[in-house]
This record gives C-alpha cells, structure tokens and sequence, in this order.
C-alpha cells in the first residue's frame, strides 16, 4: 500500500542517518579521529582469528610455553567446551567480517555468545561429580563459566529445572545466531523494521553519490555477489540486484519510465537478486519512487483434489472391466485438475482407452473428463479430473517463478501453471501474434489483463507502445491515459479499420528504416541505434467478432499483411473472440496465426475452429485453457493467471501518478491514404479504393449526371460484377445516393464540386520516409 508522505520522511531521515554513518565507516573518518571504525572492526577480526589458530596449535602442545599456559587456562575457564573455543572465535570473526560488509546488527553474535554460554553450562550440570567447584578447577565439564552459568539454576530450580532453563537459553541462542539461515533475513535491530517497511522518499543526487561508492571490503564482496548473480541468471539482466549495485556492476534491468522534455528519465527496475524479492523502483534525476511487487497478490490457496488412492483404484478397475489391465503411475494435482497417468499394456491400441472416456466418467462421476494419449514426452497416457476445489493462480506467482526469471526477451506473456504446478510463459516475440477464444466467463479478458500488466512490469513506455481496440466498452476502457498508449481505447470499428492500416502503414516505414540501416529485424537495429530506438508495438483486439461483422474485408486483410510481414519490425498483433465461428477465425487469419489459447467453448466443432483439434469443449472455464504454438505439437493445459480488477486499478493509478501521462496521436485513427494491402489498396476518402479505375468512373458518372451498373459497363468497358462494386464504392464516398429501384442512382456532388482534400492527390515517386519520421522513436 502506498505510504504517507511524513512516513516517507521519516523513513528518509533514518536511512540517510544510516547510510551516511555508513560512508563514514567505509570512506572516511569522524573529525577528531585517527582511525576509522571499519579499520577497527577488521583488526578486531585478525586478532580473534590468530587467538583461534593459536588455541588451536596449544591443544596440540605446538605453541611453546606460551601455548601451555594458554591450554591450562582455557580448560579451567570453560572445561570440556575448551575444545570449542577456536571455532567459537572463528564464527565471531566472520560474523563481525559480514557486519562490516553489509551493515547487519549484533544479534547474531550475541547469539553465538548465548548459545556457548548456555552450552558450557550444560557440560557442567551433566558431571556427575557432586562437587561441582572441584570439578571445575580439574578443567572437567563447563569450567569455572560453566558452574557460574549453572550454579545459579541449580539453586533456584533445583536439577531438573536447571536443565529446562539451560535448554531453553541454549535454544534462544541457536535461533539467533542462525536466524539469516533459517529465515532468510538477520533478526532486524531496533528502528530497522519499521525503515525497511517504508517507501524512501526523495533523495539528492549528490547526498547519495558517496554512499555508493563502498571501501574495499564492500568492493571485494560485491563483485564476487554480481559475478554470482550474473552467473545464475545471464548477462541479459532480467532481474536486477536491488541492495548494492552501482550502475556500473549491475546487470541491465527492466525499465519502466519515460523522459519529459529530455530533462528528466524514469527508470523502473523489477526482479528478484539472489533470492531475494527486489522491488520495483522508478528513478528520475531528482526522485527515487519504490514500486512494491505487493501492489500484485500472490495466492494462499492450495487445490484439493478427491481421495486420489480411491480414485486411481477405480481407474484401474474400470479398466480391467473392459479387459485392460494398465499400470497406474504418478499422480499430479494441478491448481484446477488432478492427472492420473497410466501405463498401458503392450499391443492394446490407444484408440481402445481413449474411447472408454465415458464410461470413466460414470464410474468416478467426474464431469467433464479429459484425456491425454499419450503424454508428450512420455510413455503415459493421462486422465484429468477436476479438483473437488480449485486454487487460483495468480500473476505474482508467475512472475516470481524461475520461468519468468529465464525468460529470453522482455516480451514474456505470463500463461499459467499446468496440472503438476509448473508456471510457464511464452515470447511473444517468438510466437509471434497470438489468437485467445473461448465463451462468455471462459476467462479472455482476464488472460489479456494479465498479457497487459505483464508487459508492463517488463517494459518502458520507451520500449513498448500499446494500440487497445475494445468494441465493448468496459474490458479495456481503464487502461485510458497510462503512457503505453498511442491512442486512447478504440471503441469504434471505422477508427479500429483506420488504427489497422496506420499500424501496415507504420511496418512498411519501419521496413524501409532498417533497409536503410542494414539490419533484419528490430532487436538488431535498436542495438546498433541506442540512441534511436524503435519501440515494440502490441495490437489488442478484445473482440474480433464485432469487426468482422462490420468491416470483414479491411480488418482480415490487415491482420493477415501484418501477420506475415509484422515479426521482423517489432509489431505484434493479440486477437480474442468469444465467437470462434469460421467467418470470424477464418483460415488466412489461423494460417499465419499459429499461437493460441483456447478457453472453454460450448462444442467440440468450436474446439476444432480454435486448435484444429477437440479438446476445449472439456475445459471448465474460469481461466482453464489449452494452449498451443508453433514450437508445441499438442495443446497444453494451463490454468491462466488470475488479475482482480483491483490490482489492475492499482498498478494503473500508479502509472498514471508516477510516470508522465501518455501523448495521443490522433493520426492514428484518422483516415489513412495509400496502403497497399494484397495486391491492391484500401483507402477512406482518398486514392483509388482499390480500383484503378474508381477516379474515370466517378468522374463519368459526375458528368453523365446519374449513376448505374449499366452506364459504367458500356463507358469503362468492364463487367457487371466490377461496375457493381464501382456503384457501391461511389455509394460509401458520398459520390452517388442510394439504389432506387430500376431508375438511376441520383448524383450528390456536381461537376464543379471540388476534389476533397488529399483525393487522388497521392504523389508518384514519393521518397522514403526520413529515419526521424518512422513513429514513434526514442531521440
């Protein structure tokens, strides 16, 4: 949750307070000093380790004299636990050694104290001597600090209560200097915890600059942590280490930012270092905004499926009812479904187990079940059943999982985890466009709000732009004024059609820039041209079934062109339906659509028009899916990441609060003249709309004065179906009126009227475009 801004403050001060007693530490010494702490603490270690070896070599009588005495007096002092006495040094050392190196308190070290107090006191209690003293002048048990720590117990508690005592401070002891170990963080000293759960404030430049430049010691550690870190996630710096990294060490991070006026840049960077959840921070030159991942919401759910041992039981026999006797293997309960495998027997045909689906439905009286033949991959073929109760998967989980880690771009779709709770993701750019249908509550929506967010999460507004099309209205509308966008929300289908061909119009400049350049694709490009990059852009169709209706011809064409051209050039189409009938997912658009999420349909010849298979009639909806793509030869069952619609509006409102609102260009959804699309070109109002001879046969119906198939047949010398299309085109411009009956149409414009504005007017040989005016870039 965001914090106040006196919480910020105070939070502030304390870290300034601390890190600037830090830098003293490191870098520099108190006025008045000789010697600083840092160089204090380490000659304490050198002393503590040489004490540790020379006890060491007096146990072993190779210290001389020297080494006599010394062994004489530890066995007095701490008896039998003398003998622990050099490593009980060592740890000290290297638990002062780490506090120097990252500032952690004390209480691990009086844990180590406490706990070989206690332990000394407890090798005394143990001496059956009854004269404890003599016992500890012998150098038996604890030694004289063993009978000091235990005498006192004794006394009060009496033998057996001396040993509840000293257990229970030797257990208190080992919790604390073990406490990093087992929960992953040193026990937080006094005024530490409440800092550390606040968001820093502002803070300058200049009064941080000496803070990270740390002394040799942090150096020397630090870059052994950033060769480890490097070494466990890549060079390509998915995640970037939040404590301690300059700029220079840390690996490349995921930005989140944009520049206003060039004055200022926001970086945001999110990951995870070393097993640490990092949060995400936004820098500008003046201000460090911390963006907690807790604005997602990880799940506490667990899935709980029917008595497997029962239910694996009574496979097994149904199957024997019928005369097959197969094997029962592993089991794999998933957040929605629970997998049993099966071996099945030699020379049985799989034909013969896929078809005893029903009957296995009847006698487990699981409905809808599924089944896999075989598993890929193995030699097994699965039997999904539903979980008495599911478990939701959310975006948190996945983004935390090692497979978002190891992602290869930043273009990660976050998709689920399947029936044995792995997360998974896929590139976007390798799919490269990807095609979601399912019905009504089947989870579509839900699936495209959690692509969205986690893009964002991965990308700058620099880096990605976003064109969202939304012909309901409601899916989508709340994304309005984040700085992804190129344009505000597109409700209406003429503007969708005209976002379409600006987006064909925007992959053919971007092709003539990287001939230009000698480059094949975008990566290589922005590689060569940091200073110039060119954003990824992401088309979003909430419901393509709305624009086929309308304007069928225009949107199949420019999908299908951007489908087969667009990869190369960083442009990305993401298409969704609840109708996934033939005319809306034709075959031009599933040809060169190979990536895709089936939801629940209502039938299995919906299944087939999404996969090319059944399958997605089984599924149980609310975000249960199958996904296929290029790389994959069967669809895969998934159960998509879940995003309630009050984290959208959180991760949202932040964006709109921290970073720069975003610049609309309202050419996008202006008419767009002269795009080429197969073969010929579309064009509203201007050029030839995709008729060469749409110009001769206007002007000939303007100066004839009424307008008819026939008349155009006899003066252009064409057939009736073109002149027919002529009439309509001529219809759409406001050319000519409305059919009448047998009579002519009526003229609307006159001989005399002026062309309109840019028709016709396209000029012949235009130039290329100028590498500054491929939109947008980042100068």
């Amino acid at each position: 949750m965001p914090f106040s801004n006196k919480a910020k403050q105070r939070a502030y001060q304390r870290e300034y307070q601390r890190r600037r007693r830090r830098e003293k530490t490191y870098d520099g010494t108190e006025e008045g000093s000789t010697i600083s702490p840092a160089i204090k603490t380490a000659i304490l270690v050198i002393f503590l380790l040489a004490a540790s070896m020379l006890s060491v070599l007096a146990f072993f009588d190779l210290a001389g004299p020297f080494g006599v005495q010394s062994k004489a007096v530890l066995l007095r002092s701490f008896g039998w636990g003398a003998y622990a006495f050099p490593p009980f040094l060592a740890i000290i050392a290297l638990l002062l050694l780490k506090e120097i190196q990252y500032q952690l308190n004390r209480w691990q070290i009086f844990g180590v104290v406490l706990f070989f107090g206690a332990l000394l006191g407890i090798l005394h209690h143990a001496i059956a001597s009854s004269d404890k003293l003599a016992a500890a002048a012998a150098g038996e048990g604890g030694g004289y600090v063993g009978f000091v720590l235990q005498y006192p117990f004794y006394v009060i508690a009496g033998y057996w209560g001396a040993w509840v005592f000293l257990g229970v401070i030797a257990a208190v002891g080992l919790l604390l200097s073990l406490s990093s170990m087992l929960f992953g963080a040193s026990v937080p000293a006094e005024g530490e915890e409440e800092a550390a759960d606040e968001a820093e404030a502002e803070e300058e430049p200049a009064a941080l600059e000496a803070v990270e430049q740390p002394g040799a010691f942090s150096r020397l550690f630090e870059k052994f942590r950033v060769w480890k870190y490097r070494r466990e996630y890549g060079e390509s710096g998915a995640f970037a280490a939040e404590a301690g990294h300059s700029e220079e060490e840390a690996p490349e991070a995921l930005t989140l930012g944009a520049t206003d006026g060039g004055a200022e840049q926001q970086e945001l960077s999110f990951g995870e270092a070393l097993g640490e959840e990092a949060p995400v921070v936004i820098k500008k030159a003046r201000k460090r905004v911390t963006i907690p991942i807790d604005l997602l919401e990880s799940t506490s759910e667990k899935p709980s499926a029917v008595d497997v041992d029962a239910t694996r039981d009574k496979i097994e026999k149904t199957f024997a009812t019928f005369g097959i006797n197969v094997e029962m293997d592993e089991v794999n309960v998933g957040p929605t479904v629970t997998q049993y495998t099966l071996r099945p027997p030699v020379g049985v045909k799989l034909a013969r187990i896929t078809g005893l689906g029903n009957e296995l439905s009847l006698a487990l009286a699981a409905h809808p079940l599924r089944m896999e033949a075989p598993i890929p991959g193995k030699s097994l073929v699965g039997i999904e059943i539903p979980n008495q109760a599911a478990a939701k998967v959310k975006l948190k989980d996945i983004i935390l999982s090692p497979a978002f880690k190891g992602r290869s771009s930043n273009l990660a779709v976050c998709l689920g985890k399947d029936v044995s709770g792995k997360a998974w993701v896929a590139d976007l750019a390798k799919m490269p466009h990807l095609l979601i249908a399912g019905s009504t509550g089947s989870g579509k929506s839900v699936a495209i709000n959690s692509l969205l967010i986690g893009l964002v999460y991965q990308n700058s507004p620099d880096d990605l732009k976003l064109v969202l099309v939304d012909p309901k209205k409601v899916e989508l509308s709340m994304y309005n004024d984040i700085p992804y966008l190129l344009t505000p929300v597109i409700t209406d289908v003429k503007k969708t059609v005209n976002a379409l061909k600006w987006v064909v119009s925007e992959m053919e400049r971007r092709y003539v820039l990287l001939s230009n350049r000698g480059k094949r694709n975008i990566e290589a490009y922005n590689a060569a041209n940091k200073n110039e990059t060119i954003p990824h852009i992401v088309f979003i169709i909430d419901e393509l079934a709305d624009l086929m209706a309308v304007a069928a011809h225009e949107v199949e064409a420019a999908i299908v062109r951007l489908a087969q051209m667009a990869r190369a050039v960083g442009i990305h189409l993401v298409l969704a339906t609840q109708r996934p009938s033939v005319n809306v997912i034709t075959g031009l658009i599933k040809a060169n659509i190979p990536s895709r999420m089936a939801f629940a349909v209502p039938s299995q010849i919906d299944s087939r028009t999404i996969l090319d298979t059944s399958g997605a009639e089984k599924l149980l909806g609310r975000g249960d899916m199958l996904f296929t793509a290029s790389v994959a030869n069967k669809p895969m069952r998934l159960q998509g990441a879940f995003l309630e619609d009050a984290v959208i509006e959180r991760v949202v409102t932040f964006l709109k609060e921290e970073l720069t609102r975003a610049e609309y260009h309202d050419e996008i959804v202006e008419k767009q003249r002269g795009i080429t699309l197969l073969g010929g070109s579309y064009d509203e109002g201007g050029g030839n709309n995709g008729d060469d001879l749409y110009d001769e046969a206007r002007e000939q119906v303007v100066r004839a004065g009424k307008a008819s198939a026939s008349l155009l047949q006899r003066r252009l010398r064409i057939g009736y179906a073109r002149a027919a299309r002529l009439l309509d085109l001529l219809e759409a411009e406001g050319i000519i009126g409305p059919a009448d009956g047998a009579r002519p149409r009526e003229i609307l414009i006159g001989s005399d009227s002026p062309r309109e504005e840019g028709y016709g007017m396209e000029p012949d040989g235009a130039e290329p475009p100028d590498e500054a005016e491929v939109f947008p870039s980042n100068t």
